[in-house]
């Protein structure tokens, strides 16, 4: 078992507390997944990469690390509201085409922007659809034991009841009686509901629904939260040590997780939860209806009206490592140029290092470094605070290379090993020489192509030619024939 000087803040006491692995040195890390219904936006991909660097950094402390992050295809009803049509089913009717043909799109999509930032594929990736028959086992359970009505074809969360014993709202923070005084608007309008908060289980199908399930309440669909509940504790059990996800997701989804693991089985069933924060543009909240939201590829390819230019997937990597998971991170042309600059002279800088040739002796203290780095690390994964250590590694290779210091071959070894671990390992950032940049090229228009492709097939002709013409002011030409499309960059 490794050294235990890692500590995590936990959402559930709002302080760091000491990780302590429930059953060392095997470690449960859970995270929400995408609702496969659009492309992946940029907020998921920043908690993604959060967790990819928390799942590197136990791996790399020495634990057994089981990863499991869900894929949402079924039960995310519009506006997280009880009632309405799923997301999926919604695109699918605008498109359409299948509900599973847009689950398959999306995820596909999904897995390839995970590719672009290299993330780590997590251990297990479950779905909702593939786990219908476990879910109705948990609302079985949760009305033996008395938290759950059904009503209708409907099985509820009876919140009130779960309330006199347990208590809700210990993650958010929010309180029944403040709920209700807040949203005395929901309280009315034809709801089968016994009370506002509680929230749906099971909800009984339309005649217009396609995905759906019988079960001993009639033909449905599981409710969004009970599929966290389930697959995290199938694969990681009851009682497991870190749930993360996106800071929008703690009420209610997380909130309700708590109330349906406890409600069927009298355990909470998490020790660590971690929350990442929101996006920002020019200090103003990232959001469609204002036009200053963006997609990962509208980042890279900087072809957003708000972009001065295009990043690479590496920089805007960077650019997130330098703030606090917890922290909101303020996007703007400038705070981007910078991560540019920075990320550069670090890779500069590791090529240095690479051809140093060691002296006879050392002229500073190279352990002095390495434990501030690991300690940097170990205080709740501060990747700003550890970049900037690194920061301080970078003058003094270039002082070694001026030979204004010196190093010996051993100290030469544990400097090359910090950067390789850190840069590499734990950050998984990578090179980009101009080889790398083409492949990161070819990576990017396989995306962009599948897209194109995609929306050709359903007939989308104006997306497809927004694609084409964007990419004629990147100075790239796509060529259509019978035989299919290619893609070349001009001089």
């Amino acid at each position: 078992m490794p050294e235990n000087r890692l500590k995590i803040y936990n959402s559930l006491s709002s302080k760091k507390e000491a990780f302590e692995p429930l059953s060392p040195p095997f470690v449960g890390l859970y995270v929400c997944g995408p609702t496969v219904y659009n492309e992946v936006h940029l907020g998921n991909v920043r908690t993604f990469i959060t967790f990819d660097i928390v799942y590197r950094y136990l791996k790399f402390l020495g634990y057994k690390v089981r990863y499991v992050r869900n894929i949402t295809d079924v039960g995310h009803l519009v506006d997280d509201a009880d009632a309405g049509e799923d997301k999926i089913e919604k695109r699918a009717r605008l498109e359409k085409i299948e509900p599973m043909e847009i689950v398959q799109k999306y995820t596909n999509s999904f897995h390839d922007v995970t590719k672009l930032f290299n993330l780590i594929s997590p251990s297990i990736e479950p779905t909702a659809s593939g786990h219908i028959i476990e879910q109705i086992e948990m609302i079985q359970q949760i009305i033996k034991n008395g938290y759950a009505y059904e009503i209708n074809g409907s099985v509820y969360f009876d919140v009130k009841k779960y309330a006199k014993k347990y208590n809700y709202g210990e993650l958010s923070g929010r309180k029944l009686d403040e709920l209700i005084e807040n949203t005395r608007e929901e309280l009315e309008g034809g709801t089968d509901k016994k009370f506002f908060a509680d929230f749906a289980l099971w909800k009984k199908a339309s005649e217009n629904t396609i995905m759906k399930w019988p079960s001993p309440w009639g033909i449905g669909v599981p409710g969004w939260h009970l599929e966290c509940s389930v697959m995290s504790t199938k694969y990681l059990g009851k009682s497991f040590d870190i749930h993360g996800g996106g800071m929008d997701l703690k009420f209610p989804h997380h909130e309700c997780e708590i109330a349906q693991s406890v409600g069927s089985g009298n355990e909470h069933p998490v020790k660590y939860w971690m929350h990442g924060n929101m996006l920002t543009v020019n200090g103003t909240k990232m959001s469609k209806s204002l036009g200053n939201s963006f997609l990962p590829l509208e980042l890279i390819a900087g072809s957003h009206p708000l972009l001065e230019k295009g990043y690479s997937p590496m920089v805007v990597k960077f650019f997130f490592l330098q703030a606090n998971y917890r922290s909101t991170v303020d996007f703007s042309n400038e705070a981007l140029q910078a991560a540019e600059k920075g990320y550069a002279r670090m890779m500069t800088a590791i090529e240095t290092l690479n051809k140093i040739i060691p002296s006879a002796t050392t002229s500073f203290n190279i352990d002095t470094l390495i434990n501030k780095t690991n300690e940097s690390m170990n205080d709740d994964f501060n990747t700003p605070v550890t970049i900037a250590n690194l920061f301080d590694g970078v003058k003094i290779i270039n002082n070694i290379k001026s030979e204004k210091a010196t190093i010996t071959a051993e100290d030469l070894t544990k400097l090359k090993a910090l950067y390789n671990n850190f840069i590499f390992d734990i950050f998984g950032l990578q090179k980009e020489s101009s080889t790398a940049k083409n492949d990161y090229l070819d990576d990017i228009m396989n995306v962009i192509m599948n897209i194109r492709n995609e929306a050709k097939a359903s007939k989308n002709w104006a997306l497809s030619d927004l694609i084409r013409d964007e990419l004629k002011n990147l100075n790239i030409t796509i060529q259509d024939s019978k035989d299919g499309s290619n893609w070349t960059v001009e001089n």
